[in-house]
């Protein structure tokens, strides 16, 4: 052992969000030395629209977590609304995911998977930060308060943003597209609804069509998470106030879903990382939203945090040596045409005359509703089949064209 590092583990997660705890399970239960520091408390809370799809759904089955026996609030199916058009669809009942999601509240959620992989045998330091220690280019273990960690993978799970992403190069691509969301919690007497709600026409108080959309996810316990997000590439995004946009939404759903009261805490608001510069380098490996794993058309990554996760852990039990490279080289192979074309799309309806009419077509047809539903349940990645997979790769080849003009006019000021 280095000197300098005065103890030793397989693998150091820095996160104990949903893809660090899913990497450390994973690792652990695979007989790996594991460990992982989360800044936070126990339970602490996660800004987030606390929606699982029927994809996070498969890879918390994958990691052996019974929902129903938490009593998570089941999701069968998507409402989208455009305007006065709005059309209510079943989550697909024959693929390769679930036929259902789930709303779990991230104080929930996140505690019960650090719980898992504690049971599995990985240790947990909780209010704790841990920076990457280097030596040249590789990582070589964390640094944490006294503590100096040799580890054969440094598992990077704590965002796109911080001291880490920029040791690293791991930061956000600032050419690309980035979102900002913000949320609260209501009493509803719908609380028990079984569908995801999302009203994608949304308009700030200038009249302006903002590209992201407002949504009702309900939590079967009194409650509903009632939220706004929106694209970097709106015009004016500068100016724009979440605080109004989501008081503004609330006004608009108030009378269908009951809203008589206040929110139940402050409303809180967050940055959605959707691209990374680099997600792994010798000794390290970025996952979730540290590795830009956000569809930019829904602003979900909890799917991609879970599956990145215990891929690399997957990847790193079977060679630690070559770990990191594969763990690029499947990522891009999973995800990269999917994202880089949502990054794309997301210039395209900057555009608020596109935004205004595009938005229409997604849920006027049953056929075209179904694949706006694959996009934003994320069922749809590089293997996708069926009329959702064509459409992917026939608009990846069209914006890939479109792209440089889209960046050059685009509506952001």
């Amino acid at each position: 052992m280095d000197a300098g590092l005065n103890e030793h583990y397989d693998v150091a997660v820095i996160g104990g969000g949903p893809a660090g705890a899913a990497a450390a399970i994973q690792a652990a239960r695979g007989g790996a030395k594991v460990v992982v520091f989360e800044k936070g408390k126990h339970g602490r809370d996660k800004v987030c629209g606390d929606g699982l799809t029927p994809r996070a759904v498969a890879a918390l089955h994958d990691l052996d977590i019974d929902l129903e026996s938490e009593g998570v609030h089941r999701i069968d199916g998507l409402r989208m609304i455009a305007g006065k058009q709005r059309r209510q669809l079943p989550w697909p009942a024959h693929g390769r995911f679930p036929s259902h999601g789930a709303v779990w509240p991230r104080r929930r959620l996140d505690a019960h998977l650090v719980d898992a992989a504690d049971k599995a045998g990985a240790e947990l330091v909780y209010e704790t930060s841990a920076l990457p220690i280097l030596d040249g280019d590789r990582v070589v273990g964390v640094e944490a308060g006294s503590r100096r960690i040799g580890a054969g993978l440094t598992v990077v799970a704590a965002g796109a943003q911080g001291k880490t992403a920029r040791m690293l190069g791991a930061e956000r691509d600032p050419d690309e597209p980035f979102g900002l969301a913000i949320r609260a919690y209501m009493e509803t007497p719908r609380h028990l609804d079984r569908h995801l709600e999302a009203c994608l026409t949304l308009r700030d108080r200038h009249g302006t069509p903002v590209p992201g959309y407002g949504w009702m996810f309900p939590c079967g316990d009194g409650t509903v998470n009632i939220g706004v997000g929106a694209l970097s590439t709106m015009k004016r995004f500068s100016d724009l106030n979440l605080n109004t946009l989501l008081d503004d939404y609330r006004a608009l759903v108030r009378d269908e879903w009951g809203l008589d009261g206040e929110y139940l805490e402050r409303p809180r608001a967050w940055r959605l990382p959707m691209s990374s510069v680099k997600r792994h380098g010798p000794g390290w490996v970025a996952i979730g939203d540290a590795a830009g794993l956000i569809n930019p058309m829904n602003g979900e990554g909890i799917d991609y945090g879970l599956e990145s996760g215990m891929l690399a852990s997957d990847l790193f039990l079977a060679d630690p040596s070559t770990a990191p490279e594969r763990y690029d080289v499947e990522i891009g192979e999973r995800f990269d045409a999917f994202l880089r074309t949502g990054r794309r799309f997301s210039f395209l309806i900057g555009h608020p005359w596109i935004l205004r009419n595009g938005l229409r077509v997604a849920v006027g047809t049953e056929a075209i509703a179904n694949i706006t539903l694959a996009v934003m349940g994320n069922l749809v990645d590089n293997d996708t089949p069926g009329a959702a997979g064509r459409v992917l790769r026939i608009a990846d080849k069209a914006l890939a064209a479109a792209d440089p003009l889209l960046r050059k006019t685009r509506a952001a000021t």
